[in-house]
């Protein structure tokens, strides 16, 4: 009986532990710093996740931002001009780098540059639905940060710049692990990592080859651009895209340190083009991706026939794989998820202004 009764116990114990952790463990006020911003995401509970290139590092931040608003909508005109007004500079001086919904309070926030070149200041701000901003302090908020060990070396005025601000080019929270894309200084360049979280070691991540069917041939020294995570057979992958368009499945399990993966090039949207940000979502029992481009629009992805669709390893002349729609949608150049049916967007308007809104998922 007591062995039954110990049993049940640990049972439940353990069950308990997995559902849930302390995502603020091992997290000090003031412990982690910014040196340059880049691509940011969440964690649950209100944790910011924000990569800092310059450094190779990523920052854990809690911004103790946990009030639920699931009726949030956007709709701020001028965005880069408040933003500049906030921080005391004029709309040149400042960049927007990404944009990220805080999923426990729906409050949308921006990782920006203030001022340009290698000197430039990050600055971490919550935006909320009314158009307040609320800068992020690092130095009042519990942090804590994992640095990569094999990121490339600075090398100021390449031919295809700086290697060093691609050691991270994107980031996501995933089953417990903040999964990370960006440059290494191995001799298969792209690389793509997964990290305990709250932060343990930090691994030398997997070395990734694709197939570019813009190029017609295989790559390994291209960064992941942006990403998203799905379930293909119930089995959890990335849905990766790349410069010039090709997009690739990648299982999560594969992502072991020192390991050389092959992706599956599943499409191919047209090349002389940039992906900006992705969004995987449900809509009428199907899978979706909501995938903003420098020079192709936004377009809705089916992913409907991922598991069956041929993998394109010859050139493809301009495009082929999954089908997809271009929506009406201009200038968009971040998106994420807001809430179950909506989406948000950073947009570019003709006089060259920045405003955020929300949309219906399409």
């Amino acid at each position: 009986m007591k062995k039954t009764l110990f049993v049940a116990a640990l049972v439940a114990t353990l069950s308990t532990s997995l559902v849930r952790a302390d995502l603020t463990e091992g997290m000090k006020i003031g412990a982690a710093s910014l040196s340059s911003a880049g691509p940011i995401a969440f964690a649950p509970d209100g944790v910011l996740l924000a990569a800092d290139p310059k450094n190779a590092t990523i920052v854990a931040v809690s911004t103790g931002d946990t009030s639920p608003n699931k009726s949030a909508s956007y709709s701020i005109e001028k965005l880069d001009q408040k933003i500049a007004s906030a921080l005391g500079t004029s709309t040149d001086e400042i960049r927007i780098v990404d944009i990220a919904t805080n999923p426990a309070s729906h409050s949308v926030y921006a990782s920006v540059a203030r001022g340009k070149g290698p000197d430039a200041i990050p600055v971490l701000l919550q935006i909320k639905p009314t158009g307040e901003l609320v800068e992020v302090d690092l130095t009042k908020r519990p942090s804590s940060s994992a640095s990569i060990p094999n990121a490339p070396q600075s090398v100021e005025g390449g031919k295809r710049g700086n290697p060093r601000n691609e050691s991270i080019t994107d980031l996501a929270f995933t089953d417990g692990k903040v999964v990370v894309a960006g440059l290494s200084n191995e001799e298969f360049a792209s690389n793509l990592r997964s990290i305990q979280f709250p932060f343990q070691g930090v691994s030398k991540g997997a070395s990734i080859e694709i197939f570019h069917g813009a190029h017609g041939k295989y790559e390994t020294n291209s960064p992941v651009r942006t990403f998203a995570t799905l379930a293909i057979d119930g089995e959890e992958h990335l849905l990766a895209a790349y410069t010039c368009t090709p997009l690739v499945t990648i299982p999560v399990k594969e992502l072991q340190e020192g390991k050389k993966i092959r992706g599956t090039t599943v499409a191919e949207l047209g090349n002389r083009n940039k992906p900006l940000d992705m969004v995987v979502y449900k809509k009428d029992g199907k899978d979706f991706v909501l995938l903003a481009n420098s020079a192709r629009g936004v377009m809705k992805v089916s992913t409907d026939n991922i598991k069956s669709v041929t993998p394109i390893t010859n050139a493809v002349a301009d495009k082929a794989g999954l089908a997809y729609e271009t929506l009406e949608y201009k200038g968009v150049e971040h998106l994420d998820r807001l809430s179950e049916g909506q989406a948000i967007l950073l947009q570019k308007a003709d006089d060259n202004s920045y405003k955020l809104i929300s949309i219906k998922l399409p």
